[in-house]
């Protein structure tokens, strides 16, 4: 995979270019947190584990002692306890159906539509987390298969609109500024409906 730069710390950036897994669990933990900070979570993990953040390592982790590595602080996630199952659902399910092979996933997937079904399948994700995810191996990771623009939505186009935009702190800025100015719009448009409800 190509060298990844989505978080401004290089250590965390180096873990997701160089390893499927975590990157994956970086997009399940994109959700209630800045993102440069969910995929900052792998890396956490990683060192709290003491060994290679694979599927089968996280995995093999009680679930007890897995939430107990999410909680110690810096938290990985705001919400420990959950996100914590979450991510043992997620290696679980990619040991059981892909003997732990993440980039089985996307390994000569025949197409775009194909990729976001696998990953809407999986553990945590749903269909705009896959979405976005292919839109990220799509323009950054080079998992182009037919179609994957048009799997990815939205997230396909040209333009700054989620994780899948970030190649440096320039654009990680005009990403969350995009983020910011979608939430106004949506509770702008909620609080009309109320008012006028």
């Amino acid at each position: 995979m190509p060298t990844l730069t989505l978080t401004g710390d290089p250590d965390a950036d180096r873990l997701l270019s160089d390893n499927a897994f975590a990157l994956l669990v970086g997009m399940l933990l994109d959700q209630q947190i800045a993102m440069e900070q969910a995929f900052v979570g792998p890396r956490r993990l990683e060192e709290r584990l003491g060994r290679p953040l694979t599927p089968a390592n996280l995995a093999a982790v009680d679930p007890d002692e897995l939430e107990r590595l999410f909680r110690i602080s810096p938290a990985v996630h705001r919400y420990p306890g959950s996100m914590a199952k979450r991510v043992h659902a997620l290696a679980t399910t990619l040991v059981e159906r892909h003997d732990g092979d993440t980039e089985a996933l996307w390994r000569e997937v025949p197409d775009g539509r194909t990729l976001r079904e696998r990953l809407k399948d999986l553990p945590g994700f749903g269909d705009q987390k896959a979405r976005i995810f292919v839109a990220l191996l799509g323009k950054q990771c080079g998992v182009t298969p037919d179609g994957w623009r048009e799997a990815a939505g939205d997230y396909g186009q040209d333009g700054r609109r989620s994780i899948a935009d970030v190649v440096d702190a320039d654009t990680l800025l005009e990403v969350r500024a995009f983020k910011q100015a979608r939430k106004a719009e949506a509770k702008a448009v909620k609080t009309g409906s109320a008012a006028n409800g």
